[in-house]
């Protein structure tokens, strides 16, 4: 593909109702179901927006979430969502550098991690499967939560050291857990 894949950097704050709509219904026809509701939970993402001139073609967001491995302290983690790219523009590396991108600019997090729609896509881009238990933690103490989504992390200048193998928590949220 001879087009460049221009990206913006973009805090939810800063996205007019016009560029809102389009990455919702980017988002809604990548994933095949309406995800307009669940940007509602994501008032403070920072966006990374991928444009072939003014069409927006990919895109990937993360929000600040706190996770802990084991009893050691909590990391501000930058958690991505919502990675998504047209289906007429998949497989020309969009996503990659979406990804990549969005690896610049968590440096100042403690780690980066996700559900990843493809472990093989991300563990390529340097992500690590998290092999322990998941747990989400609530009012009420720590709740498993099924191993049917895998959770990968990224290390980054601050992360601490990791046991892949341990147990991993994240805040209760409103939505999808993790």
């Amino acid at each position: 593909m001879d087009a460049k894949l221009k990206l913006e950097v973009v805090r939810a704050d800063q996205i007019s109702p016009s560029l809102q709509a389009d990455i919702h219904s980017l988002c809604s026809r990548a994933y095949e179901e309406d995800l307009t509701s669940l940007f509602s939970i994501f008032k403070d993402a920072t966006h990374v927006l991928g444009f072939l001139g003014t069409t927006l073609v990919s895109h990937a967001l993360w929000v600040t979430r706190w996770l802990q491995v084991g009893t050691k302290p909590v990391m501000r983690t930058a958690y991505i969502e919502a990675v998504a790219t047209e289906k007429e523009y998949q497989a020309h590396g969009f996503a990659t550098m979406v990804i990549k991108r969005i690896a610049e600019g968590i440096r100042e997090y403690e780690m980066g991690a996700l559900s990843p729609f493809s472990v093989a896509f991300y563990e390529r881009l340097g992500w690590e499967l998290w092999r322990g238990p998941l747990f989400i933690r609530t009012d009420d103490g720590l709740m498993r939560t099924p191993r049917d989504g895998d959770v990968m992390i990224l290390r980054l200048p601050r992360t601490p050291d990791l046991d892949l193998y341990a147990p991993l928590s994240a805040e209760w949220r409103e939505g999808e857990l993790w």
